[in-house]
C-alpha cells in the first residue's frame, strides 16, 4: 500500500478512535512538508477540528501520537500550529521503491475492456500547402495529449480531419493546369505537398496581378479605390475559372475530380513524411469531401424537428439566442454547407464509428466561439458527448524574426524546422557524441535525429498550450536548464553508469531489505518519483502535456543535485551501492515514460 494511502487509513481509524465519529476520506488532507520543517508529510488538521472540538495544536498533537504508535510508516513526529509534520520511517521508504521497481509503468493506468473511450481530434490540414509551424504544435499537443489520456486509463482514438474541397483546393488545380506544364513531385525532385504548395503561391501571384490591372481600370472610370478592388477581385478571370471548378467539382465532374484525386494523393504522400518525421500518427482519418453531404443531411434532419429555421432566402440557421449568443448560419441560401455543417457531418460519422465518451478537439485559440457554438448545436442534434466536448484552446507559436523562415518567406514550413533542428543538434553535440567509443555515423545521426526532434518537442510542450508562445531554437537545443536535451543527456548518463555496473557483474535484486540504507537525498529522489502518479493524474484532468514536461524537468534536476553530492559506483559500501544503482534505475525508468507521453524519445547513449 502507498505511504499516503497507509497513513490515510491510520488518520481515519485515529479520528474514529479519539473521537468516536467516522469521517469521509476527503478529510484526511496530506500535503508535502515545506522544506523549512522537519518532515515528509504534513496532515492538515483544520478539517477535523468539528470533530475534535478541540485546538488545532491539541488536535495534531493527538493523532500524531496515534500514528505513531499505530502506523508502522511513521517514525516520528511534530507539530506546527494546526499542522501535524510526519517523518516517514525509511522501511516504509524502502517499501515504496520497491513499488515503484516492480512496475515497469508506475503511475501509470491500465487501460480495460470498460475503459472510456476519447477520441481526440489534431492537425486538420488543407491539401493545399504543406504543414507550417502551427501544424506542428498542433501535432505535438495532440499526440502529447492522447498518450496522457491512455496512461490515466482511458482507451483512446487519435483522429484527423483533412480540409481536402473547397476554392482554396481548386485554387492550386487551377495553377497546376495552366502552369505546371504535367510536372510530378518526382520530376520536380519536390514533396507533394511542398508542390502543390507552390502552385497555390502561385495562384495568388498572378490573381493579384489582374486584380491590380482591373483596380486601375475600375478607377479610371471613376470607382473609389475601395470598390474598385472589391469588384477586381470579384471579376478577375482566374478567381472565376476557380469557382467553375469548384462547381464541377460540386457536380462530380470526372475530369476535375481525377485531377483532385492525383493532386490531393501526392499532397498525402507528402504529409505522411511529415507525421513520420514528428512521430505522429492517427488511428483514423476523415475527409470534408465525405462528412459535408453528412451534416447537410443532419442539418435537414434538425430543421424538420423544429431545431433550425430557414430564412426567406433559403438559408438555414441555428437561434442560439436563449444560449447568450446570435444565430448561426448553418447552410447557404445556395444550400451550400459551412465549416460548422462539416463538423456535425463529421461527429454524426464519428459517432457511428465509434462509442465516443468524450471528444477532444486540438484547434487554435481563435476558434473557441466556433466550439462553444458546436457543443449547443450536437447537444442539440442528440451527441451524448455534445454538451461536454473539450475545445482543447491552445495559443500561437511562432519564431524569432529572420529565423528559418519558409520558401514562400511568409510561414515556417514544418520540413525545415524539423531538418534545421536535426542539423542544429548534430552541430552542437558532436563533442559529446564524438567521445562514445566505436560510434557509427549511422548512430550519430540517430543521436541528432533523437535530441534535435526532442529539444523542438519539449521546448514546445513545456509551456501552458493557452499561451503564445516564441520558439527559439537556439535556446531549445541546450545541454542545461529546462530543456529536451538536458533530461535526455541525464537517461543517457544513468544508462552508462547501469552499463558499467552490469559490466562489473552487478545484479540487481528484486526488491530491496527493508533496512537498506537511504539518506535525505534519496528518500526525496523516491519522493519525487512516488509524485509522477499524480502528474500523470493532473495532466488528464487539466489537459495540459507542460504538466508532464515540467515533472520531467524537476526529476531530473533532483537526480543531478543527488548525483553532484554522492557517487553510485564508488559508494562507501555494497548495500550503498545497491540501494543508489536500484534508485537511479527507476529514475531513468520514470525519465523514459514520462518523455514518451510527450512523444519524446530517450538516447541510450549520448
Amino acid at each position: 500500500m502507498k505511504i499516503e494511502a497507509q497513513i490515510t487509513a491510520a488518520a481515519l481509524a485515529a479520528v474514529k478512535e479519539l473521537y468516536g465519529v467516522e469521517v469521509p476520506e476527503k478529510m484526511i488532507q496530506l500535503q508535502k512538508t515545506r522544506s523549512d520543517f522537519e518532515g515528509n508529510l504534513t496532515l492538515v488538521t483544520f478539517p477535523l477540528l468539528k470533530t475534535s472540538h478541540k485546538k488545532p495544536e491539541d488536535t495534531a498533537q493527538e493523532i500524531g501520537e496515534y500514528l505513531k504508535k499505530n502506523c508502522k510508516a511513521i517514525a516520528d513526529f511534530n507539530v506546527v500550529k494546526g499542522f501535524l509534520n510526519l517523518v516517514i520511517a525509511q522501511a516504509a521508504w524502502v517499501g515504496l521503491l520497491n513499488d515503484i521497481n516492480a512496475n515497469e509503468k508506475f503511475g501509470e493506468k491500465s487501460v480495460t475492456e470498460n475503459s472510456p473511450l476519447v477520441m481526440i481530434e489534431y492537425s486538420s490540414p488543407n491539401t493545399n500547402k504543406p504543414l507550417h509551424l502551427g501544424h506542428v504544435r498542433n501535432n505535438l499537443l495532440g499526440w502529447s495529449l492522447a498518450q496522457i489520456m491512455e496512461a490515466n486509463g482511458n482507451k483512446v482514438v487519435k483522429t484527423n480531419i483533412v480540409n481536402d474541397r473547397g476554392i482554396h483546393i481548386c485554387k492550386s488545380m487551377l495553377a497546376w493546369l495552366k502552369w505546371g506544364n504535367g510536372i510530378t513531385p518526382e520530376k520536380a525532385g519536390k514533396k507533394g505537398d511542398h508542390l502543390i504548395g507552390d502552385f497555390y503561391v502561385l495562384f495568388d501571384k498572378h490573381f493579384k496581378e489582374e486584380c491590380k490591372q482591373l483596380q486601375e481600370q475600375y478607377e479610371k472610370e471613376g470607382m473609389t479605390p475601395d470598390d474598385a478592388k472589391a469588384k477586381a477581385e470579384q471579376e478577375a478571370p482566374l478567381i472565376k475559372e476557380a469557382h467553375e471548378m469548384l462547381v464541377k467539382w460540386e457536380h462530380n465532374d470526372p475530369e476535375v475530380r481525377a485531377l483532385w484525386e492525383k493532386m490531393n494523393s501526392w499532397v498525402y504522400a507528402g504529409f505522411d513524411e511529415t507525421y513520420k518525421a514528428m512521430g505522429v500518427g492517427f488511428d483514423k482519418i476523415y475527409y470534408e469531401s465525405n462528412t459535408y453531404l453528412v451534416g447537410k443531411k443532419k442539418v435537414e434532419e434538425g430543421l424538420a424537428k423544429g431545431l433550425f429555421i430557414r430564412k426567406d432566402d433559403n438559408s438555414v440557421w441555428a437561434d442560439l439566442t436563449d444560449e447568450g449568443l446570435d444565430q448561426k448560419l448553418l447552410l447557404r441560401k445556395d444550400g451550400t454547407s459551412v465549416y460548422m455543417t462539416q463538423d456535425i457531418g463529421t461527429a454524426e460519422m464519428r459517432f457511428n464509428d465509434f462509442p465516443i465518451d468524450k471528444m477532444i478537439y486540438v484547434v487554435g485559440n481563435e476558434q473557441n466561439y466556433h466550439f462553444q457554438v458546436l457543443s449547443i448545436l450536437l447537444d442539440r442534434l442528440g451527441f451524448k458527448w455534445g454538451k461536454d466536448l473539450v475545445h482543447f484552446s491552445y495559443g500561437m507559436v511562432e519564431l524569432p524574426n529572420g529565423k528559418m523562415k519558409s520558401r514562400e518567406g511568409t510561414v515556417v514550413d514544418a520540413d525545415d524546422l524539423v531538418a534545421s533542428m536535426i542539423e542544429n543538434a548534430k552541430t552542437l553535440s558532436e563533442d559529446k557524441v564524438n567521445k562514445l567509443e566505436g560510434i557509427t555515423e549511422d548512430e550519430k545521426n540517430e543521436i541528432a535525429r533523437i535530441v534535435g526532434m526532442g529539444a523542438l518537442k519539449y521546448f514546445i510542450l513545456k509551456v501552458d498550450a493557452r499561451k503564445n508562445m516564441l520558439f527559439n531554437p537556439e535556446e531549445s537545443i541546450d545541454f542545461n536548464g529546462n530543456t529536451g536535451p538536458f533530461i535526455q543527456y541525464t537517461y543517457a548518463r544513468i544508462r552508462s553508469i547501469l552499463r558499467k555496473a552490469e559490466a562489473q557483474s552487478i545484479a540487481l535484486p528484486a526488491s530491496l531489505a527493508d533496512d537498506a540504507p537511504l539518506n535525505e537525498k534519496e528518500i526525496a529522489l523516491i519522493q519525487k518519483l512516488n509524485d509522477f502518479g499524480a502528474a500523470v493524474a493532473q495532466a488528464g484532468i487539466d489537459y495540459s502535456p507542460s504538466g508532464i514536461a515540467n515533472y520531467c524537468y524537476e526529476l531530473t534536476k533532483e537526480f543531478n543535485q543527488f548525483y553532484h553530492d554522492y557517487s553510485i559506483l564508488n559508494a562507501d559500501t555494497e548495500a550503498e551501492k545497491i540501494t543508489r544503482l536500484v534508485l537511479a534505475k527507476n529514475v531513468a525508468k520514470v525519465i523514459k515514460n514520462g518523455m514518451a507521453l510527450l512523444g519524446i524519445e530517450v538516447p541510450e547513449r549520448m
